[in-house]
């Protein structure tokens, strides 16, 4: 930025956007304030050359009138501090000219508006003192209502430190001061790194040194959990210039957020572990959502399970890059685990068909036949072949083919007994065996939203390309498409006798209008034990009726045919029955 001016003036404008946007922000988050300072002054001039030369003209204007002034100030203060036995350091201070070109933009006010242009660094020996000179400093001049900050107590999330006034000097001009030990002022000066290197063994920066190297840590965190550049730089600029909340954990501790961080967000500053393990959460002793957003001086506690895995749901609403980086690692390794669990599933059937009791072992015996296995499919190692298969990239039934003749050529002969009996059982149109599906499988089996099947409903399997396995219902049309076209990408699927959660269908409602209607459905469904997921309305051409559409959550068909018929009893309804996306009601 130094050397902007030998740059042809067309690339000005993106250098300097860059800078405002990214790397000053970086350098103030890092808490490196000279650096930030210098960056905001020379994006500012390449930016708007011709505003910066009228407000470097009308500052240098104001400094010269107001020199006696802010010199006066200094030697009262002086004075005060030196009567009073104390030993301080103070520095004059006059705002940057971008951040009084900002105040001006945000404000709406004219240069002669601003009027806390000037200020003053006291730097003390002890945290203790930098109350007694607050104190003092009130006790020569009036202090701003509403204009006092306690960054010490609460330090900002770089680590910055200090007491912040603002005071009503001679002639009625506001002249700010700020209070830090000489710890703190290294930190506010050069950031949280030059305070490692600070020969200190005073304790007052440990507050802000634990907030700045947390924020160092978590940077390396989210770049450990990124695969690329441009994924890592979403979730740092979340970051960058938050306008913090403060609240609290149980014991007291405070915790420093972005405006608009939830709970979740406040589980993952604590620790992944308590992120990822997050099942409910109170503040102030009141049991919340884990959407709710935090407010300032709230009482966070989070309860955890051993069950409890990151839910997808929860990118929609977390504020911190460190939540999001934690919870999308999660959520890949988990799904590249079960798919990896999958594939293994369908090529040990795809085997069995083919006479093969078990998949051969990834052992020394063994390593020729899985290396020439690899060669053929181009993967890279077992887990990827095995992962592949799970996610549909390459179909089992092929895959164990060729697996078979290598064993073949390794001297292993299929079982005639079991070669019999898997063509005795299996279905004529499946190649590859039978998965049984429970609600337990997560990333690596998706239930088809143009049927929604639930348990009891006739299904199939579709191994989609990259998609992993697809249930559909026997009947879907779009299943009956894919099979005309993809035949082979079809396995067997059959519900658990036990599945161990609710799955979503549609339910279509028409209801007479009149008062209390909806109120009197939604209580029906919860009165069946189904829970509403989504709803959509729409009135029909006579106006005298309404068309309720529900997305509820059911334990099989059975439980979905008792909804019906609960729905059916209930008074000002015409019709209930099931329904799938985008098709018409019968």
């Amino acid at each position: 930025m130094r050397t902007l001016d030998d740059v042809p003036r067309e690339k000005w404008t993106r250098i300097a956007s860059e800078t405002l946007d990214i790397y000053a922000p970086i350098a103030h988050r890092l808490g490196l304030n000279q650096t930030y300072r210098e960056l905001q002054e020379l994006a500012f001039k390449h930016l708007r050359p011709w505003r910066y030369a009228i407000l470097n003209k009308a500052v240098a204007k104001a400094r010269s009138r107001r020199r006696d002034l802010i010199q006066k100030v200094q030697r009262e203060v002086e004075a005060a501090f030196a009567a009073a036995g104390m030993n301080v350091r103070i520095a004059g201070r006059e705002k940057t000219l971008y951040s009084v070109y900002c105040k001006m933009d945000e404000k709406h006010l004219s240069f002669a508006q601003v009027t806390d242009i000037y200020g003053f660094r006291v730097v003390v020996p002890s945290v203790t003192d930098c109350y007694t000179a607050l104190g003092l400093l009130h006790q020569i001049y009036k202090p701003v209502p509403g204009r006092f900050k306690d960054h010490i107590a609460i330090p900002k999330v770089n680590g910055y430190q200090s007491l912040h006034t603002t005071l009503v000097g001679p002639s009625g001009v506001n002249v700010e001061f700020q209070m830090r030990t000489e710890a703190m002022h290294v930190v506010a000066e050069s950031g949280i790194a030059a305070h490692w290197l600070y020969k200190t063994s005073a304790p007052e920066g440990d507050a802000g040194d634990r907030l700045g190297t947390k924020w160092l840590q978590s940077l390396l965190d989210i770049q450990h959990e990124t695969r690329d550049a441009a994924e890592f730089w979403d979730h740092v600029k979340i970051d960058l210039f938050p306008e913090a909340v403060y609240v609290f954990t149980p014991k007291s501790q405070i915790m420093a957020l972005p405006r608009g961080a939830t709970v979740v967000d406040f589980a993952y500053a604590i620790h992944s572990n308590i992120g990822d393990r997050t099942a409910a959460a109170r503040i102030n002793g009141v049991q919340v959502p884990l959407r709710t957003e935090l407010k300032n001086g709230d009482i966070v506690e989070v309860v955890t399970a051993a069950v409890s895995t990151p839910n997808p749901a929860w990118l929609g609403f977390v504020r911190t890059g460190r939540a999001r980086s934690k919870i999308r690692h999660h959520l890949k390794t988990l799904a590249q685990v079960e798919s990896q669990a999958l594939g293994e599933k369908l090529l040990t059937q795809a085997l069995r068909a083919e006479g093969m009791e078990k998949l051969p072992a990834d052992d020394e015996p063994h390593q020729q036949i899985w290396e020439k296995l690899l060669r053929f499919t181009g993967s890279r190692n077992r887990a990827e072949l095995l992962t592949d298969i799970g996610l549909g990239r390459r179909i089992a039934s092929i895959v164990g083919k060729r697996l078979m003749t290598l064993l073949a050529e390794h001297g292993e002969k299929p079982d005639a007994l079991l070669l019999t009996r898997e063509r005795f059982t299996a279905h004529e149109n499946v190649s590859q065996g039978e998965v049984i599906l429970d609600g337990s499988e997560n990333a690596s089996v998706k239930f088809a939203s143009c049927c929604r099947p639930v348990p009891g409903d006739a299904i199939v399997g579709y191994l989609g390309r990259g998609e992993g396995l697809v249930v559909h219902t026997e009947d879907c049309g779009v299943a009956k498409r894919l099979q005309h076209k993809d035949a082979e990408r079809f396995i067997s699927v059959e519900w658990s006798d036990e599945p161990v959660r609710p799955f979503e269908t549609g339910v279509l409602v028409t209801v007479s209008n009149g008062k209390g209607v909806l109120a009197r459905v939604a209580a029906a469904l919860a009165a069946a034990e189904a829970d509403i997921t989504h709803v959509d309305m729409g009135v029909e051409e006579a106006q005298d009726a309404t068309d309720l559409r529900f997305v509820v959550a059911v334990r099989d068909k059975a439980h979905l045919e008792a909804v019906l018929a609960k729905l059916k009893r209930t008074p000002s309804v015409m019709r209930a029955q099931r329904v799938r996306p985008g098709t018409a009601p019968n």
